[in-house]
């Protein structure tokens, strides 16, 4: 409860949201509080026992504080089911139900954190942990030795971000707002679309270093080597991108607020819990985050052969879609308010980071472990976001916004996922990584 934390208090009231600190605020962390609900503490505060008081208050605000508290027990069931054995696709359903709400509440205590930190600190750990659900996925799939469930469920986190996530918040705005010519601001999404510019040069050159070999083996190590250093260059890019958004040009990527009584964001926000509260419930909150993500992955694979529905458009399509829903019905709710800003910095930034830093991460990390992962993501993957990326910009060119643009983009996604669905995939081979560079009997799907 945040009138029983002194750290909290100044000069003996609740410490209210500076204009500093709310210009601070992302728009992953904006777009995460439109799922939010005021909760009711007059019960709590009449509990005797302080500390039981402010223990059942964090509760309150962290486990009930969400509209999709409703999928949280998803997280004791998807534990069950793994324990006592209730099959694979059972598990691999409820743990993907049970990240939906985590990825909200990781947003929420984040943004609780930057409200004690600052705005810079705030927006260092929000990029960190923006897209934590995606990033942890990626790093047990990579202990696991499944580098193509890595490449494929990062792929689709941006390809979903770029044509579902801002399809459907142009699509929703423009049918809510006919009557109105949708504005947004150029600068940003110019920002972001050099970014995912530059990531697709470094995936075209791995890809197009191969085809101009005699051999796939001849060819793997220099493409392995380019991947890296490629890796290497998207990093530097992104720490840079970081200086240019949270320092030098913060004012490009501020999210405007309307100070009106209406809105759910009013112009004196205050912490629900404190500083060491939210750490404590962040480190938490990752745990599971960790737990579910690896029975995620040791599970898919299964869940792929009950269902009849490849690894693959299971890690493009149903991972993104079910593990960032939070984030994404945010970004259409601000859409349906005329706050296209929000709705665009929600997409292409989270597009931009997962391009640009996870994706060069996971490569780095899987260097650091001895397993051999490049950014050759195969002609129809690279193709895909090829395709997927310069559409976005050609979208966004002119600043304006019709429900048309939206549609177009919604129908771009759908023929992607078409294609994934009918396309067939051999099963994952661990043992390809011992020898990624020569292409195994069954057709392994990535090369390294």
């Amino acid at each position: 409860m945040a009138s029983t934390e002194p750290w909290l208090m100044e000069n003996g009231n609740i410490k209210g949201l500076s204009k500093e600190t709310r210009h601070g605020r992302t728009a992953h962390n904006m777009s995460s509080s439109s799922l939010r609900k005021k909760s009711d503490l007059a019960l709590v505060s009449k509990v005797p026992c302080g500390l039981v008081r402010l223990l059942l208050a964090n509760l309150q605000e962290v486990i009930l504080g969400t509209k999709l508290s409703v999928l949280f027990p998803a997280i004791p069931a998807a534990i069950v089911a793994k324990c006592y054995g209730f099959g694979d696709p059972w598990v691999f359903a409820l743990s993907l139900l049970g990240l939906t709400p985590l990825a909200e509440r990781v947003s929420f205590l984040t943004e609780q954190i930057a409200y004690y930190t600052g705005p810079t600190v705030g927006g260092l750990l929000n990029a960190t942990c923006g897209n934590a659900t995606e990033l942890i996925i990626a790093i047990f799939a990579l202990i696991q030795y499944k580098v193509d469930v890595v490449k494929y469920s990062l792929l689709g986190s941006i390809l979903s971000n770029l044509l579902l996530v801002l399809g459907t918040s142009l699509f929703c705005g423009g049918i809510a707002n006919l009557t109105k010519e949708q504005k947004f601001d150029r600068r940003q999404g110019d920002v972001n679309s050099l970014l995912l510019l530059m990531a697709l040069l470094c995936h075209i050159l791995p890809l197009m270093f191969r085809y101009t070999g005699n051999s796939v083996a001849m060819t793997a190590k220099p493409t392995l080597l380019l991947s890296r250093v490629c890796s290497i260059i998207m990093l530097i890019g992104y720490f840079a991108y970081l200086v240019f958004q949270l320092w030098t040009h913060r004012q490009v990527f501020e999210t405007q607020e309307e100070e009106d009584d209406s809105d759910d964001l009013t112009s004196q926000e205050a912490p629900v819990i404190g500083f060491w509260s939210g750490f404590a419930w962040l480190a938490a909150m990752t745990a599971i985050i960790a737990l579910l993500s690896e029975f995620v992955v040791g599970t898919i694979e299964n869940a792929s052969e009950s269902w009849g529905i490849s690894v693959s458009f299971i890690s493009i399509i149903l991972l993104p879609i079910v593990g960032n829903a939070a984030e994404h019905a945010g970004a259409v709710i601000f859409a349906f308010k005329n706050k296209l800003d929000i709705s665009l910095g929600v997409a292409l930034g989270s597009a931009t980071q997962i391009a640009v830093f996870v994706v060069p991460l996971c490569v780095v990390t899987a260097w650091i472990c001895g397993i051999k992962m490049d950014l050759d993501f195969n002609l129809l993957e690279t193709g895909s976001l090829a395709l997927s990326i310069i559409v976005t910009a050609f979208t966004l060119q002119d600043g304006t916004s019709h429900y048309m643009k939206g549609f177009v983009l919604l129908l771009c996604y759908i023929v992607i996922g078409a294609c994934f669905f009918v396309s067939p995939t051999p099963t994952i081979n661990q043992a390809n990584v011992l020898d990624l560079g020569v292409k195994s009997s069954t057709g392994g799907i990535f090369r390294a």
